[in-house]
């Protein structure tokens, strides 16, 4: 792959990336949660210029780059962190780099998993700590469940069929697997 290539291939991962958050941003508002961004490139964009500067080995580091995407609080006041991905099939195929950021995740913020797909619905699923059938052996399984499962966040079906037709409409056209 030139180099071209890969930073297009790049550019485009990032692009459904920030749409995958937005659409669960906006659905876990619609269903009357409080969303709040709270993610590495949203609270600390200063750092991300000095990110070269950093050993990215130091616990410091690692923390820093594992930051959820969002705090949600449910209607009863309840917080909880959310980090947002978008992957072809979460059920099949994770990126190479995906168990080691769910396993910082998991170990500095104990944070709930969206993954957003547009291979087969429910698009939008869920996996909680611990994320895998067997933490020894990862790449086993993924636990996974319908985002409409968590119940505290009161996901209506309305407004999961809004935000299912709008990943139909922008993110499965759009999607060359490779």
């Amino acid at each position: 792959m030139s180099q071209k290539q890969s930073n297009g291939h790049y550019a485009e991962s990032m692009l459904k990336g920030r749409m995958a958050e937005t659409l669960v941003e906006e659905m876990l508002k619609k269903c009357g949660n409080q969303v709040y961004r709270f993610g590495y490139e949203s609270t600390l964009q200063n750092l991300t210029q000095l990110e070269a500067r950093f050993d990215k080995h130091t616990e410091v580091s690692e923390r820093m780059r594992a930051i959820p995407d969002f705090v949600v609080i449910d209607g009863e006041g309840k917080p909880a962190f959310v980090e947002v991905k978008f992957r072809w099939d979460p059920t099949k195929e994770l990126h190479e780099n995906d168990i080691d950021t769910l396993e910082r995740v998991e170990k500095y913020w104990n944070a709930e998993m969206i993954f957003v797909n547009c291979v087969e619905a429910p698009f939008f699923r869920i996996s909680r700590p611990p994320y895998f059938k067997n933490p020894s052996q990862p790449k086993r399984g993924l636990v996974l469940e319908p985002l409409t499962s968590v119940a505290a966040w009161n996901i209506n079906k309305d407004a999961y069929a809004e935000y299912e037709a709008l990943v139909e409409k922008y993110l499965t056209p759009t999607l060359k697997h490779e």
